[in-house]
This record gives C-alpha cells, sequence and structure tokens, in this order.
C-alpha cells in the first residue's frame, strides 16, 4: 500500500477557497493517497480538505483592517508552520490571498528550506506593482489563470526566473454560457461583512426608485447569517425584491442582468453570459491608499482580460443609486450586443479540461517531493 501524501493548503477567502476546492476535487478523483490539510473554507471542506482554520476568520477588507489583524495572522503562520513540521508535510499550495500567502512563505522557508512551494493564483503583481516578483522567484512553481497574466510574466525580465505555468481557466470547465436572458436583476452583494455593509444601503435606495418600482430582483446572500447584517433595512419587507440562497448559476437563468460587488463572481457571471454591473465601495482612507498604489485601468477580471470596458465599473462615490439607474437604462438598450461580446471573451479562455490538466501537473510536482 502506498505511503499518503500529506499536502498543505493556505487560502484566504470565499474565491480563494472555490479554485481550491476544484483542484482538490479534481485531484482526488485520480489520486486517494493524497490527503489535504489547511487554511479553507467550506467548499474545500466539503471537496474532502482537512480544515486546520477556517477562512471565515479571515474577513478582512483594506489596508486599515489587515493591519488590526496583524497579530492574528503572525500567530495563524506560527501555528501552520507547527502544523507542517508535526506531520511531516513536504509540499505547500498557496492559493491567492497574497498579505498572508507572502508572510507565510518567507517563516515557512526560513524554518523548512526544502519544502516544495506551489503559488496557485498568485498576488496580482500587475496591479500592486514588480516590487513581488522577486518574491515569488522563490517559489518552486506558480500557475495562473488568465492568459494576459501569463503574457505579462513573460514580458518581464526580471520574471525569467520563475516558473509561471497557464493551462487556461478553470472556471470554463464550471459554467456553462446561455445568451438567453431572463427579466429579474440580480443583486450580489459579496461574502465580506464591509462588503455587504456598502453594497445594501445604496441598492434598498435603488430598488426604491419610481423607474424600479416595476422591476423584479433577486437578493443572493452567500449566508443567511448575513441577514444579520442588515436586519436594519428590512429586506424581507421590499416588495420588488425576492431573497435568495441559490447559486448562481441556477439564478442566472432568470436574470437579465446583475449589480455585483467586485470578485470573482462578476467573472463567473461573464463565463455564464449575463451582464453585470461592478460596484465597490470602501473606507475613504482604504480608497486613498488603493487610488495610490493600484496600477490598473479595470478592477474586473472581465474588463482586465478584455483589456477594454465590457462591464461598467461603478466604484466609490460612482456607486449611487443614480449612476445605477443609468447603467441599468443602458443595458436594456444594449443586452444583445454585451451578451456577443461576452461569448467571444469566453472564447479566448479556451475549451474545456483545464482542471485535469491543471490536477494532473500538481499530482506530478506531490508525488516528485520526499
Amino acid at each position: 500500500m502506498n505511503k499518503m501524501k500529506k499536502v498543505f493548503v493556505s487560502c484566504g477567502e470565499m474565491s480563494g477557497d472555490l479554485h481550491l476546492s476544484y483542484i482538490i476535487d479534481s485531484i482526488r478523483k485520480k489520486d486517494s493517497e493524497i490527503e489535504f490539510y489547511g487554511v479553507v473554507g467550506d467548499k474545500s471542506i466539503k471537496a474532502g480538505a482537512n480544515k486546520v482554520n477556517h477562512i471565515k476568520d479571515n474577513d478582512i477588507m483594506g489596508f486599515v483592517e489587515a493591519v488590526k489583524k496583524y497579530k492574528y495572522f503572525k500567530n495563524k503562520a506560527k501555528e501552520y508552520l507547527k502544523f507542517i513540521q508535526e506531520n511531516n508535510i513536504d509540499t505547500v499550495i498557496f492559493v491567492d490571498f497574497g498579505g498572508f500567502n507572502l508572510k507565510f512563505f518567507d517563516l515557512l522557508k526560513k524554518e523548512i528550506p526544502k519544502i516544495k512551494t506551489i503559488y496557485y493564483i498568485p498576488p496580482k503583481v500587475w496591479a500592486w506593482g514588480k516590487s513581488r516578483i522577486k518574491e515569488l522567484k522563490k517559489f518552486d512553481d506558480v500557475i495562473v489563470i488568465f492568459p494576459f497574466e501569463k503574457a505579462y510574466y513573460d514580458s518581464l525580465e526580471s520574471s525569467k526566473k520563475i516558473n509561471v505555468k497557464y493551462f487556461g481557466n478553470p472556471l470554463v470547465d464550471k459554467y456553462e454560457f446561455s445568451e438567453n436572458l431572463g427579466d429579474k436583476i440580480l443583486l450580489l452583494p459579496g461574502s465580506r461583512r464591509q462588503e455587504i455593509l456598502k453594497f445594501i444601503p445604496e441598492i434598498v435606495k435603488f430598488v426604491k426608485l419610481e423607474e424600479m418600482k416595476n422591476q423584479k430582483f433577486i437578493l443572493k446572500f452567500a449566508d443567511k447569517l448575513h441577514l444579520e447584517y442588515v436586519k436594519e433595512y428590512n429586506l424581507e419587507n421590499i416588495e420588488n425584491v425576492e431573497i435568495s440562497f441559490d447559486s448562481i448559476e441556477n439564478l442566472r437563468k432568470d436574470s437579465k442582468y446583475a449589480i455585483a460587488t467586485s470578485g470573482t463572481v462578476t467573472f463567473e457571471l461573464s463565463l455564464m453570459g449575463l451582464p453585470t454591473i461592478v460596484v465597490y465601495k470602501t473606507s475613504p482612507i482604504n480608497a486613498f491608499i488603493a487610488r495610490k498604489i493600484v496600477k490598473i485601468t479595470y478592477i474586473s477580471l472581465t474588463n482586465l482580460n478584455a483589456n477594454k470596458e465590457i462591464f461598467p465599473e461603478l466604484l466609490q462615490e460612482d456607486f449611487s443609486a443614480e449612476k445605477l439607474l443609468l447603467q441599468c437604462q443602458n443595458f436594456e438598450k444594449n443586452e444583445e450586443k454585451i451578451v456577443l461580446e461576452l461569448k467571444k471573451e469566453r472564447e479566448k479562455l479556451g475549451n474545456s479540461g483545464v482542471l485535469d490538466k491543471i490536477s494532473d501537473y500538481l499530482i506530478e510536482k506531490i508525488k516528485e517531493s520526499k
């Protein structure tokens, strides 16, 4: 009987957990002798991962909140290191969440220099600047999921020593494209407490506009507990709003377009052919810092990959009921054109079978480690 291979995984939020769960599920179907332990969420746990810590404890949004939890993350990194040492784990897979994972990586390599390290969905150096390139060179493997990321790394002289792989986008395997649109507007406030608190007040104003009174809305929450954050708004009593906890795949069938907090979900919607208005609001100080640091024209992955605006982006002060109304009126006139653009963009991401390619590669790398 083969000896079980233990792999530690470190992700930090729901989007990373989603991507990680697909990988764990695919690998476990191919090789039952590989076990996963680490920082995971419900989706990865369902796929077969063993929880060392749950990502719900990493609920932060913005620079200020991250500083406040510095001591917590420092202690967690030491806890994970101890677990890895006590369980003789020789491979660690990092998923997104660069602020923590790069610091954790430094601690790990200092204490266990020969441990194999793989970064799946690395920090967005094309957004935050090239300073993290130096750190990424230290990883054994880096796997990106967008063609523009691979092109970016290939264009940098400083990145030539990074083993960057691109197999396609794994979400292509998970979501079916449809040109059919429903008659409701899908509202997606995000999964973090701060995101929901910024989203709901403006959305309540929007759905109560005179121009919107005959529209039907679906307000989807990721968890029933999230309703507690905004109970003061009595969302259940707004006549034209239906609250749902269903999957976005099911809700997409009844939707004509969406209004969504920026994140992986907006890209998922684009793969399903649903026009989306991307919104985002954070505290004034976080917004100030981001504008000084971030070096990109767009924030949504759909627009970044297309290198043009397909999804309107309403950020900070632009996220208002009045501007949402204007964008919705534009969608009503141009929905077929937008769906066609989304279809073209999906085709650029290649065919299905991406998860098989990624999992095969990871199994090979895991088996190599001693």
